[in-house]
């Protein structure tokens, strides 16, 4: 990430719903801050609040953001960068997830920064590697993989 400025927003919210159908809690993306060789590789991120609806319950007194979440969140980067570099396809389902690891902690009051990078682009299915940083330290990294719908 050296040269890249995480405090400056390419795409906002609006332009993130613009390609995504995500909205209300399961809008995961707050700005696409990067984006490189034809969305071929980006950068986004999440700031996690303390209002969201999982903070009651995962884990009380000790919130703690769910692993399932931010697999989420790195799906719907994956899924940005391919409807940018191929705006024919409409909707990328999530089709699955390999060789994840969670490797810290994310709280309310982080700001989770996504990296992806596509690996594998064919008509029918598209696969990125991601990885999850707080402070500049990993929290997760997996490998997702979509299908046009």
């Amino acid at each position: 990430m050296v040269g890249i400025d995480l405090d400056r927003v390419k795409y906002d919210i609006a332009e993130v719903e613009s390609i995504n159908p995500h909205r209300g809690a399961m809008r995961l993306l707050d700005g696409i801050i990067h984006d490189e060789n034809n969305y071929l590789k980006a950068v986004a991120f999440h700031d996690v609040r303390k209002d969201e609806f999982w903070v009651e319950g995962h884990i009380p007194g000790r919130p703690l953001f769910p692993g399932v979440l931010m697999i989420e969140a790195a799906a719907q980067l994956a899924s940005f960068m391919t409807i940018k570099r191929n705006p024919q396809i409409k909707f990328l389902g999530f089709a699955g997830v390999d060789k994840v690891k969670f490797r810290g902690q994310v709280v309310p009051g982080d700001r989770l920064i996504i990296l992806a990078e596509a690996l594998e682009t064919r008509p029918r299915r598209h696969i990125c590697a991601a990885q999850g940083l707080v402070n500049g330290t990993m929290v997760f990294e997996a490998i997702i993989t979509g299908m046009p719908m």
